[in-house]
């Protein structure tokens, strides 16, 4: 990939394949509010009057097939609405974009992959200190030996390898979850606490080794039908986890740490689980101190099926009447040194984060510490009243 741009082109965020994709999106309407928009050759089509959130599009029989046959208003060109939606472009006159997603509760899975299995681990081991972090990783893979990608989470082979481990004082949580039977899946953020691209993505201004991390989110229907795909960046704060995983929702959920979009691809006859199982995803982070980072996350090397996931999100034991949003983790954790040798990959605030898959588009966001991206203040009860104001509720 080459180095994102600020604020990106509109060429570049959507799917090579955009004409023939079903793409549901949000935007803010000035002088509206929020809107639910369909993304069409000739520019940004709002269906709200159909479709009054994301929620009540997930819940149709057939969203795609719903989404291409919705009546609506054209309110904007892409590139223009792309172009208003970082903080410092807005016009008030113009819509910016926001998540793509709105009532559904947003959940990731992690340790879904053996790299970042190990990486969880060595957090673990090393209490949060990056610069530990190089020494345990080679302790580490001596222990575990051969590869573990072949290993399947909850089988014989894997309950056989714990036994091993449990008696040798050296068994982790994060093994637990990575290659045990039961998956590790969690609350990102909050509903409607999302925020999309071209916009500020927040990291803790406590934390001093933190990474991006891309991945696919599955957008899951009350009934947990999974119904689409988006990417997403589950910021994460590795010294904050490092020192208890107990910490996990400081490390997780903090202001615009959850980043979502652009689009919401729905499945159809041209796409569909199979494809999300073959994605390949990329990032670049490109830093205003000149570092230039790539990576790659292949779907293909999941240790765990997108479907068995969905299955331990959602089911008679727990239900999500509105539905939901799954990151379904990553396989990337960034080990180059960017500031002193040992020291790892942090962030540094201006960094630009480019999370893309062909199919599914690209998602830009800027770094920023969280108390100085844009406060989250339109939450459920403001959407609701904000709807009925409009009509749109029944």
């Amino acid at each position: 990939m080459t180095a994102a741009a600020w604020p990106p082109p509109v060429e570049t965020i959507l799917p090579t394949d955009a004409d023939d994709a079903a793409l549901v999106g949000r935007v803010w309407r000035p002088d509206v509010g929020p809107a639910v928009v369909a993304v069409r050759p000739d520019g940004l089509h709002d269906v709200t009057a159909t479709f009054p959130t994301v929620r009540d599009l997930a819940e149709t029989d057939d969203p795609a097939t719903r989404l291409r046959e919705a009546p609506g208003e054209r309110i904007a060109d892409l590139a223009a609405v792309l172009a208003a939606t970082p903080p410092e472009h807005r016009d008030p006159a113009v819509a910016h974009l926001l998540a793509p997603v709105d009532l559904q509760v947003v959940k990731a899975a992690g340790v879904t992959f053996v790299t970042s299995m190990l990486e969880r681990v060595i957090e673990e081991r090393v209490r949060g200190d990056a610069g530990a972090a190089a020494q345990a990783r080679a302790e580490i893979q001596d222990l575990v030996g051969g590869d573990l990608r072949a290993l399947r989470p909850g089988s014989e082979q894997a309950a056989a390898l714990r036994e091993v481990l449990v008696a040798e004082g050296r068994w982790s949580q994060y093994l637990e979850v990575g290659i045990g039977p039961d998956a590790e899946i969690f609350t990102k953020a909050p509903v409607l606490a999302a925020v999309g691209t071209a916009t500020d993505a927040g990291v803790h201004p406590s934390s001093t080794w933190n990474n991006p991390e891309p991945e696919v989110a599955l957008l899951v229907s009350a009934a947990g039908r999974i119904v689409g795909a988006t990417l997403g960046n589950d910021v994460n704060l590795r010294d904050v986890e490092g020192r208890s995983a107990l910490l996990l929702p400081k490390a997780k959920d903090n202001n615009a740490s959850a980043a979502l979009g652009p689009f919401v691809r729905l499945f159809d006859g041209g796409f569909g689980l199979d494809d999300v199982r073959e994605a390949t995803v990329a990032l670049t982070v490109d830093g205003t101190d000149g570092f230039h980072l790539d990576g790659t996350s292949s779907m293909s090397e999941i240790s765990r099926d997108p479907t068995d996931l969905v299955a331990q999100l959602v089911g008679p034991h727990h239900r999500y009447p509105d539905g939901a949003v799954l990151y379904l983790g990553t396989m990337f954790a960034p080990t180059a040194d960017r500031h002193a040798p040992g020291q790892g990959f942090t962030h540094q605030t201006g960094d630009l984060v480019s999370v893309s898959s062909p199919r599914l588009g690209t998602l830009v966001n800027r770094v920023r510490p969280s108390d100085e991206c844009e406060p989250w203040e339109f939450g459920i009860a403001d959407l609701m009243r904000n709807l009925a104001a409009r009509g749109l509720l029944r």
